[in-house]
């Protein structure tokens, strides 16, 4: 048999590039698709052009309906999220630190990443219930001991004047 007479192997997907997803950490990967930016004006001072031009990011992640979040990280997200998870379970990101909106993009990305790792990192285990040993106790009665003997000698001296 020749290698003619094989078929053609299938060509490979194109390779997603950076912009193309949102990569995470412990496995998490969201396609920017599920990820949607808008435009505002940014709040405070701003000089000329600060009522013409919106720099401002708003940026959505419907984190209660995404199919690249496992069910526990989904969990933990939106109750991490806080005020910026919606009823709904979308999470809004306002950045508005930077004067451009590829600036202003980048951090509310980065915002949204940093979240969603928080999120998908293993919990800490429980923490294990343990009682103080003796000599832990004993040390504790003497110097509880000690130091009421000092307060007992800080009162009045007593003499007959």
């Amino acid at each position: 048999m020749t290698d003619s007479s094989l078929p053609p192997a299938p060509t490979p997907p194109p390779a997603s590039t950076p912009r193309d997803v949102l990569r995470v950490g412990h496995g998490v990967v969201i396609p920017m698709t599920e990820i949607g930016v808008s435009f505002a004006r940014s709040p405070g001072p701003g000089g000329q052009n600060v009522n013409k031009v919106e720099t401002a990011v708003v940026l959505r992640f419907d984190a209660a309906h995404s199919p690249s979040l496992p069910d526990p990280v989904r969990q933990r997200l939106l109750k991490m999220a806080g005020h910026l998870a919606t009823a709904a379970g979308e999470i809004l990101i306002h950045a508005h630190r930077h004067r451009t909106r590829e600036r202003n993009r980048q951090d509310a990305l980065e915002r949204l990443r940093a979240l969603i790792e928080r999120a998908a990192a293993p919990p800490p285990p429980p923490r294990k219930k343990t009682k103080p040993g003796r000599a832990a106790r004993e040390r504790r009665l003497t110097q509880k001991g000690r130091r009421g003997t000092v307060k007992r000698l800080r009162g009045p001296v007593g003499g007959d004047d």
